[in-house]
């Protein structure tokens, strides 16, 4: 599958390149995930949010749609409700108990203020150190599947968010600015600096993408996600220096 390919050619060019990645520094204690769809998470990151609920961090998740137009064969009627509740059972095998959803039309989402302004409400709510978020490249990789237009408005408009939230003349309305975000890490970049070693929560991480049992019965294929995602980290291991990784990359905000 194309992430899987992606992990591949990354973790090739940064052992030819000798570009080494360094853990996640993991001195905080809240984060907020912010992605586009249920299940984004669950394709690797999910792993490291489990390891860090263990420690006793508060993680949230923020998405922007209920992915209701993922399921070609259920109308999004009736898809919608079936995975925002997949999403949270999946949400609970990591450890995470409170999910937003923002109510943006599943394959419809646009980068834009009125999306900056629904993620910088949310970052003033939960009030964050660290903030996670998915690849917003144009492909999964150079040569890679071309990118969903939701992961690319979501990924990129959390950047701007961020900003968005520490900033006290913008969105004047919903509250008090929250400037205390340190770090963004993006997962599933091609050009990942940071890794967090998941090979104690692997095991956690794969839960998580197997309560999303109706979607991965909608993509009509034979799909393991134990082996998928063994297959990912694996490689992020190799370049980590540990049996098991999550590959990311940092943005100081």
């Amino acid at each position: 599958m194309s992430r899987r390919a992606t992990h591949g050619r990354v973790f090739e060019a940064r052992r030819r390149e000798g570009r080494p990645v360094q853990p996640v520094d993991e001195q905080w204690q809240r984060a907020v995930a912010i992605v586009a769809h249920p299940d984004d998470l669950e394709y690797g990151a999910a792993s490291a949010v489990a390891r860090w609920t263990a420690q006793g961090k508060e993680v949230s998740y923020v998405l922007a749609t209920m992915g209701e137009a993922g399921i070609d064969a259920m109308p999004p009627e009736r898809a919608g409700p079936v995975r925002e509740e997949e999403q949270r059972r999946s949400a609970a095998r990591v450890g995470v108990g409170h999910v937003e959803f923002l109510g943006h039309r599943d394959g419809s989402v646009e980068a834009g203020l009125p999306l900056r302004r629904d993620l910088a409400g949310a970052l003033r709510r939960l009030r964050p150190e660290v903030v996670l978020t998915m690849n917003f490249e144009l492909t999964w990789g150079e040569g890679g599947g071309v990118n969903h237009a939701d992961h690319r408005a979501v990924g990129l408009t959390t950047l701007d968010a961020c900003r968005d939230a520490a900033n006290r003349w913008m969105f004047t309305d919903l509250g008090e600015p929250w400037q205390g975000v340190t770090d963004l890490y993006v997962a599933g970049t091609s050009a990942p600096t940071h890794f967090v070693d998941v090979t104690a929560t692997i095991d956690a991480g794969v839960a998580s993408l197997r309560e999303h049992q109706a979607y991965i019965d909608g993509l009509g294929t034979d799909f393991d996600p134990d082996e998928f995602l063994r297959n990912i980290a694996g490689y992020g291991g190799m370049a980590a220096g540990c049996e098991y990784a999550v590959l990311m990359q940092r943005f100081q905000v």
